[in-house]
């Protein structure tokens, strides 16, 4: 080759070495702010303190509307489906109100849509209550989906309080969102129907769990699918899911298992699909739970179990379980373009022997705890050794407890890619070892090892109170009884922290200080902290924290190295 012809891709290099993937997932969907909205209600926020609504919206502010007030905005692009983020008031005793909303296209009523608050509103400290008189309220939103709507570029879409008598008599709006959605999936040749009438139960009407448990059963004998035609089916109890099996639905928006209400509080009764074997495929349905209290003793309900290897789950949308998903010894799982929304703990966790597995383009939003989490755990035992675990052009947004993505150890896993926002009630990334991840005679010890990369991700409006630890920063390092090594911040844009914006602690306890070694920050740029509190820091680090911290190309200010933790700089801020 000519230097001529050479000349043109010696250009290309220097653009395609500092290329960067957008963060975030990629989504179908376009969100409109409700403070950005026309409207006749009353603008809230911004706020940042916390137990109170407009913290826990996005933006930190959200619109309140009063009988016959509304919102408005214009479609930017064709839609056939409607989400709007919604807060009601609770009653007093905490059974929640109702209220109902009116849709309007360039105004004529379309729809009148019911809400409720049953389903949200947590008060007290943790594991929280249903009780308002606990105070310290959280989890003021839940989300309602619409459907059988056509709206065309331009189209003016009006979302207005049509409060009846016995209603609340405000309603707060946060967010809609405006989608495209596509036509029902048909049946995959060589699969079997949950409404196949050789699988129903005699008598028994609504509740297909009887059939679902047979059609598993014939799939498996045959070697075929399980087939989910459009429809809700109501799920009273656990669906195991043997290897080698595929359950196919006609699209999230289409078919839906859901819970029984007056049957949920028995935790035997949930949606709970349990994975128990390699090659399980899940893909294209909706699971809604309708839990709205926090329980740790009972067992988790969502997508839960072993998936083996080499599973997939793909294009699920999960709300109002315990769990989107709690997923345990499986190695090369990928897990696909999910959503997550209005869980009462975490949207997704890779706990107990999670090794080469992915979550991508998945999306988290009102989750009450971790976003997504890696937690390498040891209270069962790991059938693979935990680590290289991903997270990947995901995005986290409006936990009502915890972290955007959270790490509590494991060899090599990595977050790359991600967008978190709104992070309120504690880290977009946090990095710790508060939770167990040895055994008590330390024979598994899954403390962090090799390295643990995050790279890439985009951090806004983050850094909250956490409701018993205090101030989160927006990118925490928590050395809790343990040291850590071989971290690695590579590629960080933190922007407007409600806090500190990076904070490394320990406790400060003679014995239980842990060391930070080997790590290195490359290019985090901050662009605003402590826009909620008085006193805050670019970088803190605890007294009791020791150790050393590298920073290349960081526009980080910092305090001087000290006798137990130094701190090196290139191309440090003047």
């Amino acid at each position: 080759m000519t230097l001529k012809q050479l000349l043109p891709l010696l250009v290309l290099i220097p653009f395609a070495c500092f290329a960067r993937e957008k963060p975030g997932a990629t989504v179908p969907w376009i969100t409109y702010e409700a403070e950005q909205m026309r409207h006749t209600g009353k603008i809230l926020g911004p706020g940042y303190n916390p137990y109170q609504v407009e913290t826990a919206s996005s933006n930190q502010q959200c619109v309140q509307l009063g009988k016959g007030q509304y919102v408005e905005f214009t479609a930017r692009a064709k839609a056939n489906s409607l989400v709007i983020r919604y807060s009601l008031p609770d009653d007093e005793s905490g059974k929640g109100l109702t209220a109902t909303l009116g849709i309007y296209r360039n105004g004529q009523r379309i729809q009148n849509i019911p809400v409720s608050s049953a389903l949200c509103r947590l008060y007290g400290k943790y594991p929280f209550t249903n009780d308002p008189a606990a105070g310290k309220p959280r989890n003021f939103y839940d989300d309602v989906r619409i459907t059988n709507i056509s709206l065309a570029k331009g189209d003016v879409t009006r979302i207005q309080l049509n409060a009846q008598p016995g209603e609340s008599p405000t309603c707060i709006i946060d967010l809609a969102d405006l989608e495209n959605i596509p036509p029902a999936l048909k049946a995959p040749a060589n699969s079997l129907s949950i409404t196949n009438p050789a699988f129903l139960q005699p008598g028994i009407k609504g509740d297909y769990t009887g059939a679902f448990r047979k059609c598993i059963d014939s799939a498996q004998q045959t070697g075929k699918s399980v087939w989910l035609p459009a429809g809700t089916f109501i799920i009273t109890g656990d669906l195991l899911i043997p290897a080698g099996l595929t359950i196919q639905g006609a699209g999230i928006w289409y078919s839906t298992l859901t819970g029984n209400d007056s049957l949920y509080t028995d935790a035997a009764k949930r949606v709970r699909l349990k994975g128990n074997g390699s090659n399980i495929h899940l893909a294209d349905f909706a699971i809604t739970g309708k839990l709205n209290y926090r329980s740790d003793r009972e067992p988790n309900d969502g997508i839960v179990g072993s998936f083996g290897t080499h599973s997939t789950i793909q294009r699920l949308w999960i709300e109002h379980t315990k769990v989107g998903m709690w997923i345990e010894n499986s190695d090369s799982l990928q897990i696909d373009d999910c959503r997550l929304r209005n869980t009462i703990a975490d949207g997704i966790n890779f706990c107990v022997g999670m090794r080469h597995s992915v979550i991508n383009n998945c999306t988290a939003r009102n989750t009450g705890d971790d976003c997504f989490a890696i937690w390498p755990a040891v209270f069962a035992k790991q059938q693979y050794k935990p680590g290289y675990n991903l997270i990947t052009h995901c995005t986290g947004q409006l936990p009502f407890l915890a972290n955007g993505a959270a790490v509590y150890g494991g060899e090599n896993n990595a977050v790359k890619n991600c967008s978190f926002t709104d992070i309120t009630a504690g880290s977009a990334i946090l990095i710790s070892t508060t939770f167990p991840t040895a055994t008590k005679n330390n024979s598994t010890n899954n403390n962090f090892s090799g390295t643990t990369i995050i790279e890439n991700c985009s951090i806004t409006n983050s850094g909250g109170f956490d409701h018993e630890w205090d101030w989160r920063a927006a990118v925490e390092i928590c050395l809790d009884k343990r040291d850590i090594a071989g971290i690695q911040l590579r590629n960080l844009v933190i922007q407007n922290s409600l806090s500190n914006a990076v904070n490394i602690i320990a406790k400060n306890e003679v014995d239980k200080a842990g060391k930070l070694s080997n790590t290195l920050f490359n290019n985090v740029q901050i662009n605003g902290y402590g826009i909620a509190t008085k006193e805050s820091h670019a970088l803190y680090i605890s007294p009791a924290a020791h150790g050393s911290l590298k920073m290349n190309d960081c526009n980080i200010t910092y305090p001087g190295s000290t006798e137990q933790f130094s701190i090196t700089s290139t191309h440090a801020p003047e």
